[in-house]
């Protein structure tokens, strides 16, 4: 695999997409729900491939392959719980989906500060999520740099391929909005699970089939086989790192937010048997990757290189493996520039218009579009720092944003939830969770990824019992989302 061929492949990418992007100008894009939510007229294989190109972005094939080849079998189940985690896209993705049209929602933050009739509420959540969520932005960035840099053995630099993503999908969330985004996730996800599954076999086949591969890593890195595995993994860091994960489908807006966008409730379905299929699919061949990677290559000096050396290397034919770096980097995109329209819409609906005591959607939708370049750039500065392992960097970003989960789930289920409640939940723990990544990410032995859920169940509820809850305004929101 060359760096010509990388870079006409890219090329003839982009022309691909770009000009599916374009195709998708369709409909009315003048208003919020246009431009954000599609006009929530989605359907279900396109919200599918969307949904699944999103979620599994540069995490997978970069992230758990080199936890995989860092960390052992325990970052199967690590992925597993994850994957577990899904089955509550089935209990509130309906609910999501319910309210959504009866009230007009565009930002889950919007949700939830209307459902306890408390602007400060949407206004904490988008801040809190913009936290978190710009370095979880900066993750999928720094996939695509050393995704690059591995695969041409340092030929494109590191930085190359961060702009490179950065600009693209800037671009893509400018064509047409997330219109834009879904149309060509499709086309990446399709590209992405077809080239990738068979890119895995061939390399197992090259490493002597499963028997070869396992008797290979059972003989050489036996550790690896079995838990913990050889040294990342105890029992309280698989907690800390599987807690937030096991809630990533209701803590990370950039996902929920997409369960406003079905046109249907068969829709939704669709969308959520789709991705299960692709899911597992995908877990199972990213963590093959991260075993072939042991195997043929034991003494990388960075674990997260571990897919772009093996896409390199004799075992994986130029095409093929220049076929599937364009699409982990296409995923990664798909997964910046979704992050990059919700955290925009986020900020236009949630903190400016609230700032401004309202205004119109033609402003606030003005607004989104002038902060979409901004937070690149900031995810793109976070980048460069070029920290830690990608699914460490992702799970710390988790463990923040699960501290809205407890005011997501009390919205639904429990009427005696308050803003009072809600507040300090996403407040007090985004706080710690902050000071806990500075100071070393520990409190008595706990790290910031089981303290995150504690904290903030122990705040919403405590603060919750404590204060007047909208009880009128929670019963109607809980009525509107059994209505399907």
């Amino acid at each position: 695999m060359t760096e010509s061929m990388i870079w006409w492949s890219v090329a003839i990418y982009l022309v691909v997409a770009i000009g599916i992007a374009i195709l998708a100008r369709q409909g009315k894009m003048a208003d919020m729900s246009g431009y954000f939510l599609g006009d929530r007229k989605m359907g279900g294989f396109v919200s599918a491939m969307s949904y699944s190109a999103t979620t599994y972005s540069a995490f997978m094939m970069v992230g758990l392959a080199g936890l995989t080849y860092k960390g052992g079998v325990g970052a199967l189940g690590f992925e597993i719980v994850y994957f577990a985690g899904v089955s509550l896209v089935a209990i509130f993705g309906p609910r999501f989906w319910a309210v959504g049209k009866k009230f007009g929602y565009v930002t889950p933050s919007e949700m939830l500060g209307h459902r306890y009739a408390d602007k400060k509420v949407s206004m904490a959540v988008a801040i809190s999520s913009c936290v978190f969520l710009i370095p979880y932005a900066a993750v999928q960035l720094a996939g695509v740099g050393y995704l690059l840099q591995g695969a041409t053995d340092g030929a494109i630099p590191f930085t190359t391929g961060v702009v490179l993503a950065t600009a693209v999908a800037i671009f893509f969330s400018y064509v047409a909005g997330i219109r834009s985004v879904m149309w060509t996730d499709s086309l990446q996800a399709i590209m992405m699970i077809i080239a990738s599954t068979l890119v895995a076999w061939l390399v197992i086949q090259g490493l002597g089939g499963f028997h070869g591969l396992f008797d290979t890593l059972a003989e050489k890195k036996p550790e690896s086989l079995v838990v913990p595995g050889p040294g990342l993994f105890s029992f309280i860091t698989f907690l800390g790192l599987t807690i937030p994960w096991f809630f990533f489908s209701l803590s990370n807006p950039q996902v929920s937010q997409r369960l406003f966008m079905p046109s249907s409730l068969h829709a939704m379905r669709r969308m959520l048997l789709g991705f299960l299929v692709f899911g597992l699919i995908y877990t199972l061949v990213s963590v093959l990757w991260g075993f072939s990677a042991l195997a043929a290559f034991p003494d990388l000096a960075k674990a997260d290189l571990a897919t772009a050396t093996l896409l390199g290397s004799d075992l994986v034919p130029p095409l093929l493996g220049v076929i599937v770096l364009v699409g982990i980097m296409a995923a990664a995109i798909s997964t910046i520039d979704s992050i990059m329209l919700t955290l925009s819409s986020m900020f236009a609906r949630d903190v400016y218009a609230n700032m401004k005591d309202g205004c119109d959607d033609t402003k606030q939708l003005w607004v989104g579009k002038i902060v979409i370049p901004i937070i690149a750039i900031l995810a793109f500065g976070f980048a460069e720092l070029q920290l830690d392992l990608i699914a460490v960097l992702s799970v710390a970003a988790s463990s923040g944003l699960v501290a809205v989960v407890p005011a997501t789930i009390g919205a639904f289920y429990w009427k005696r939830g308050t803003a009072a409640g809600a507040l300090a939940s996403v407040v007090g723990t985004t706080l710690i969770v902050l000071i806990m990544y500075a100071s070393g990410n520990s409190f008595l032995g706990l790290p910031a990824g089981i303290w995150g859920i504690v904290v903030a169940t122990v705040l919403y509820v405590g603060v919750s019992l404590a204060s007047s809850a909208p009880l009128e305004r929670a019963a109607e929101f809980v009525d509107a989302s059994k209505k399907y």
